[in-house]
């Protein structure tokens, strides 16, 4: 199995806080869609002859694409690759762009997956956020997207914003719950230097994320969401039984995937690749025949690497012994003394040979698996 991936890179406004690319300009959008439709030609080898699972249209903001450009991509999607009998399509979506007439229309073309960015219930922090809509747009875009067929609706909340208090947070859940989602991503701010954020937190104008009031954020969204019938099978990633994203859950156990689009990556075993990041440049290479790729090959130690972070940020943990035999290296190798300090700290737990964060651990979960990382240098 595969997934592909499809970056959509415009946006109505720049969100203070969001370092992905995009661009507000649309004047090379149609540039931008037609070299991204020939990329996927070019591309059409890339999987080889693997069946494609799931399908996301991740940006930027993919919920601004007409039907006729949502259409025309999918048209040499399906003329290039092969696609399974029934696939996880996953579209993102705008709550401000999500009218009865575009759910309707997604619906026709098979998305059966909505990922909607919320980020929060309270209009002024959307506005801090420079987001375009408001709380009313939330919900009123989920009741539609429900009458329109689909059950499968996630949303996107952030945590840690400034003089967030505990009760607000807990209503911004409950707001949440009352939608009636079977899927909820809350990730905690993060200030990036390239953004509007990160500018006025170096200028001090804003204060930097309070790492102790986020983190009782997070213990409240995981018992709260808990009691609601919610799992955490990732650390950012909350799921109704059922209701785990397929197309991230692939990420995580290593599954191969295509990204299509500037700034788009892609993953096969022992390779990863990413497209330039600039629309100008994208387009450029694509209509002189050129793929705007960088790529590299992962050594062993990039690899167990790399199992290491996406497995701890996972329920699932770290199979030892599957490991060892698969880089012919034991995580436990000159870790005892972490492991054993990580289990009484009740930041980790090692049972069977499984070897996973706790809930505790998962606040902390990119920290803990950079102490086991490999350096070429130590391992050879």
């Amino acid at each position: 199995m595969a997934g592909i991936y499809v970056h959509i890179p415009f946006c109505k406004q720049a969100c203070t806080y969001c370092d992905f690319h995009f661009s507000t300009s649309m004047r090379n959008k149609q540039n931008v869609l037609d070299a991204l439709k020939k990329e996927a030609k070019m591309r059409v080898d890339y999987l080889g002859t693997e069946p494609i699972e799931t399908l996301y249209f991740g940006g930027g903001t993919p919920s601004l694409l007409n039907a006729h450009e949502l259409t025309s991509i999918l048209k040499s999607l399906r003329e290039n690759y092969n696609f399974a009998h029934e696939i996880e399509f996953t579209y993102e979506a705008n709550p401000d762009d999500l009218s009865a007439e575009k759910l309707n229309m997604l619906v026709e073309n098979g998305v059966n997956r909505l990922s909607i960015g919320i980020q929060s219930f309270d209009d002024k922090y959307l506005e801090w956020m420079n987001r375009a809509h408001r709380s009313a747009d939330s919900v009123a875009c989920v009741k539609r997207a429900h009458e329109a067929g689909i059950t499968n609706i996630s949303i996107d909340l952030i945590y840690g914003l400034p003089n967030l208090e505990i009760s607000q947070w807990k209503s911004e859940i409950d707001n949440a719950l009352a939608l009636g989602v079977t899927h909820i991503s809350a990730y905690c701010l993060t200030v990036e230097p390239a953004t509007a954020l990160g500018f006025r937190v170096r200028k001090g104008t804003e204060k930097p994320v309070d790492d102790e009031a986020a983190s009782q954020q997070f213990e409240v969204l995981i018992e709260k969401l808990a009691a609601a019938g919610f799992e955490q099978y990732e650390v950012s990633n909350f799921a109704r039984e059922g209701f785990y994203s397929k197309h991230n859950t692939s990420y995580w156990f290593g599954i191969p995937y295509l990204g299509l689009g500037p700034s788009a990556h892609s993953f096969k075993p022992a390779e990863r690749a990413w497209n330039v990041a600039n629309n100008s440049r994208y387009i450029q290479k694509i209509e002189a025949d050129e793929l705007p790729i960088t790529s590299e090959n992962l050594s062993l130690e990039d690899q167990f690497n790399e199992w290491v972070m996406t497995g701890l940020r996972t329920k699932w943990g770290l199979d030892i012994l599957g490991g060892t035999q698969r880089f012919k290296i034991d995580l436990r190798t000159g870790n005892e003394n972490l492991i054993e300090k990580l289990v009484q700290e009740k930041k980790a737990e090692l049972n069977n040979g499984i070897f996973r964060l706790t809930k505790r651990g998962f606040f902390l979960a990119d920290g803990i698996a950079s102490e086991f990382f490999l350096v070429e240098e130590n391992s050879k």
